[in-house]
């Protein structure tokens, strides 16, 4: 597979960052969480191919403070993005708060989604609530505060708290997250998170059931901040899921366990 090629699109008057490798007609989407980029999937990329998206207000792609960062609003740039780039039916590989968005999507145009991967999904699902840094971002007083202290030293603290390793997560990938957090992402981050109550995402999850792509959902069993149990009911509730908990990994599996980007891609090559 050729090295990914960085571009610039606009939409909506924004420019929006994407990494592309290969040309297939139904491509691979890659959709990364908080508070990453597509950074996150260069490995997967590499390996089969796709387009890895900067979600708006996160990595290199446009940080205005009048955009909407809530999950519908995340849902509708997805689709815009599509219609941009033209493509019909796709292949989905989300993470985190970029699964919420994708599964939301794809739950409202399944016919659209041929195969997917949900990793440590924030959860569309009765009884999720925010953990970790995230809650404290949610509250009222402190949580501007909060998410302004996202140093790089803080920042390589919360990834070694987030890998299932004895240290941080990889240089390059907590140096990447650090240099991109800036005051647009602060913003957007605040807005998302305390846009996305428990109610909310549970609301957005209820048409789940209609999504009947093989999905393969991954589960780091150490991630300290959505619990493995999310992972089993994301398989119960799409139509057609395989649960797989990984030991040995946290809330970034593949970064854990690099060899997950291989399964990662067998599972959305079948044709």
């Amino acid at each position: 597979m050729p090295s990914p090629i960085e571009e610039t699109v606009e939409i909506d008057d924004q420019p929006i960052f994407l990494r592309r490798a290969g040309a297939d007609e139904v491509p691979i989407v890659y959709l990364h969480g908080i508070p990453t980029s597509s950074f996150d999937w260069v490995a997967p990329l590499a390996l089969g191919g796709g387009i890895a998206v900067d979600l708006p207000g996160f990595g290199r792609s446009g940080k205005r403070g009048d955009l909407d960062y809530s999950l519908a609003g995340h849902v509708r740039f997805l689709d815009r993005l599509l219609d941009v780039l033209e493509l019909d039916r796709i292949r989905l590989c989300m993470h985190d708060w970029g699964a919420a968005v994708g599964l939301a999507w794809a739950s409202e145009q399944p016919e659209r989604v041929e195969r997917l991967v949900a990793i440590n999904a924030v959860a569309l699902l009765p009884g999720f609530g925010w953990r970790g840094p995230a809650r404290l971002v949610r509250a009222p007083v402190v949580g501007p505060i909060a998410v302004g202290l996202a140093t790089k030293r803080i920042l390589r603290h919360l990834s070694r708290r987030a890998s299932a390793g004895k240290g941080p997560l990889p240089e390059p990938f907590v140096s990447n997250v650090a240099e991109n957090f800036d005051l647009g992402t602060e913003r957007a981050t605040l807005q998302l998170l305390r846009s996305a109550s428990p109610e909310v995402l549970a609301q957005a999850g209820a048409k789940l059931g209609a999504i009947g792509a093989p999905a393969l959902v991954l589960w780091g069993r150490e991630d300290p901040y959505i619990a493995a149990r999310f992972g089993a009911g994301y398989a119960a509730a799409l139509g057609d899921a395989t649960l797989e908990v990984v030991e040995h990994a946290g809330h970034w599996p593949w970064i854990d366990r690099p060899e997950l980007a291989t399964r990662i891609v067998e599972h959305l090559s079948i044709r």
